[in-house]
């Protein structure tokens, strides 16, 4: 693939090891700069929210203004990919989604206004930032896939996406932490997460201009120009036979998610309200939740490569089902928690478990993809998930603000079949399968 490119330097053999190449270790590099953001942010947004005076409602139909956000951007940005190149359309998501962070900063601060006699709270700003936010994450996401395609063989398409998500879990490992070290110093919640979004924005910038600069953008592989809703509709019909049952199975995963994911800080800074007391320290449960976070990424991260080392020898069909167990069981598990700090950190020590099936679930949905079209068959994928998942924390809000009990045990009923559809109908990647 990179013929050309005879000299060596010292990373060389980092990225042999890994599986990296020049261009999957530059999109390594940015995704661990955008995973410290995204989650120094996005996990304590919902907190944001109940602050600034919002109710179980609104939390929920901000994480379904997310899942639509995550429905309509990865096929349109994947297409964008797919035509203009990776190098380019991720800068410009880049600098969309630092500008997303600094405007979640100021939003606390925009006096309310009156447009027809509605006031306009600051809270709805929070809102808009989402569009920016979410633009490297989602528009980037068909990028990001074939950027990994394009760079490593079929049979080592688990591991080159187990080495940039080891780089993308360490961010988020280190983003709570950060966050968590901030929120700890400062007086109240809403100052110290302000000092959180400057840091995140910070991060952002870095990696726009760092993955525009290193990326060597020679060796991109264009596709045909987006032709259309009837591209579109081609897409969907031509999704591989592989991708289908996964797309259900997968689909109904997400939805149990998608109910209570927004709810997972709130459920420890307030439904429980457990903070840590010990080693000479003692932390609010603002602070405490970052540092859940930080355990769960630590599991994930010492798991990724692991797993998807077995992948090569059981396939990848119960590496996915493994991690799409613990997505369908943790929402039930967290509520009915006992409010002991020691009984979270190991709860969410085990809900780590769920991504170590995420490599070999993003090689399951890329690796049948013609050359060419993986950004396209990417956000295809995505775009059918991601849009049955919208009114999930809708749903799952207006269940919250009735019976949290209700909402999270629904959530793992629903995730539950969604494992017993795939265990039974779920097919393994050829490239895989010869290797059982």
């Amino acid at each position: 693939m990179n013929a050309g490119r005879d000299s060596v330097d010292a990373l060389d053999s980092f990225r042999q090891f890994f599986g990296l190449e020049r261009d999957v270790f530059v999109l390594s590099v940015a995704m661990l700069a955008f995973s410290l953001s995204f989650q120094m942010t996005g996990r304590y947004i919902p907190e944001y929210l109940r602050v600034l005076g919002t109710g179980a409602t609104v939390v929920g139909l901000y994480g379904s203004v997310g899942n639509l956000i995550g429905a309509l951007y990865p096929y349109p940005g994947g297409a964008l990919s797919d035509r203009l190149g990776s190098r380019l359309s991720l800068t410009l998501f880049g600098t969309l989604t630092s500008a997303g962070f600094l405007l979640w900063f100021v939003a606390p601060s925009v006096p309310p206004v009156t447009v027809s006699g509605v006031s306009l709270e600051p809270w709805l700003w929070i809102f808009v930032g989402l569009f920016l936010t979410q633009a490297w994450k989602s528009f980037g996401l068909g990028a990001t896939f074939a950027i990994v395609k394009q760079s490593v063989p079929p049979t080592r398409l688990a591991m080159g996406f187990a080495s940039t998500e080891i780089f993308r879990r360490v961010g988020f490992l280190l983003g709570p932490l950060i966050a968590a070290a901030l929120l700890a110093v400062t007086a109240s919640f809403v100052v110290g997460f302000r000092y959180v979004l400057v840091v995140a924005a910070g991060f952002g910038i870095a990696a726009t201009v760092a993955q525009h600069v290193l990326y060597d953008a020679s060796e991109d592989s264009l596709g045909k120009s987006f032709e259309g809703l009837s591209q579109l509709r081609e897409d969907l019909r031509s999704l591989p036979e592989t991708l289908r049952p996964l797309l259900v199975a997968d689909t109904l995963v997400r939805f149990a998610n998608g109910m209570v994911y927004v709810f997972f800080v709130i459920v420890v800074t307030d439904f429980l309200s457990v903070g840590f007391t010990g080693f000479g320290v003692a932390l609010r449960p603002d602070a405490f939740f970052g540092v859940l976070l930080g355990v769960e990424m630590l599991v994930a991260i010492v798991t990724k490569l692991p797993v998807s080392k077995l992948a090569e020898r059981t396939g990848l069909k119960p590496v996915v089902a493994l991690g799409f167990s613990v997505y369908a069981v943790f929402p039930a598990l967290l509520i009915f928690a006992p409010s002991n700090q020691w009984v979270l950190v190991a709860l969410f020590a085990f809900s780590g478990l769920r991504f170590a099936g995420l490599p070999a679930h993003k090689a399951l949905i890329v690796g049948p993809a013609e050359r060419n079209a993986g950004g396209r068959v990417t956000g295809a994928y995505y775009l059918v998930r991601n849009t049955v998942v919208i009114p999930s924390a809708a749903l799952g809000g207006w269940l919250y603000a009735n019976d949290p009990t209700v909402a999270f045990g629904l959530a793992s009923l629903v995730g539950l079949v969604g494992v017993g559809y795939f265990a039974i109908r779920g097919k393994e990647f050829e490239a895989y399968a010869r290797g059982v």
